[in-house]
């Protein structure tokens, strides 16, 4: 019986640490219109206590994530984001954070502050989750259609470039447009 070098058993170790249990992204990232699905309602607080629903998106296309201050690939992510509320927000596009740290407002208020997010943050929960499936890996990222239909899923971290095709293709925009 041969035992693993170090090096592997480290490179294993490594490959498990993430904060979600899978880092995957579904291969086609927009799914034609008649496969799409109703995306669930909710009624979250955003950091001004404000009750925010999915509902008040409606006509916008939604890039909705679920995400935690201390997860890793989801602090790579949110300039990202902070970027494409700013660049697509007068093209009928939001972005939509959904903080699933269990401290809640005590720790994402100082963190998105801090990050300078310029999009909406809300408070989620176990309930929200099991709406959306079962959020068992962070982050995982909705894309809600202008009708209000999941168009696609990503699970873990995904390219930047692979979201912005995904938006310019919600907001029926040519890619490098």
């Amino acid at each position: 019986m041969k035992f693993a070098s170090a090096t592997t058993i480290l490179a294993l170790s490594l490959g498990l640490i993430s904060c979600s249990t899978e880092s995957k992204a579904d291969a086609a990232s927009v799914r034609p219109t008649k496969e799409r699905k109703k995306a669930p309602e909710f009624k979250l607080k955003d950091a001004d206590g404000k009750v925010v629903s999915l509902a008040e998106y409606k006509g916008k296309a939604v890039l909705l994530n679920f995400w935690a201050t201390w997860c890793g690939p989801c602090k790579v992510e949110i300039p990202w984001f902070v970027e494409f509320e700013q660049k697509f927000k007068d093209k009928g596009f939001a972005v939509l954070g959904v903080a699933m740290d269990e401290e809640g407002w005590e720790v994402i208020k100082p963190y998105i502050t801090d990050k300078k997010v310029n999009y909406r943050i809300l408070a989620g929960d176990d309930s929200t989750a099991q709406l959306y499936g079962g959020v068992d890996s962070l982050p995982t990222t909705f894309l809600i259609d202008k009708n209000g239909m999941i168009a696609g899923v990503h699970v873990g971290l995904v390219s930047k470039s692979e979201y912005e095709k995904d938006i310019l293709a919600l907001l029926g925009t040519p890619a490098g447009k």
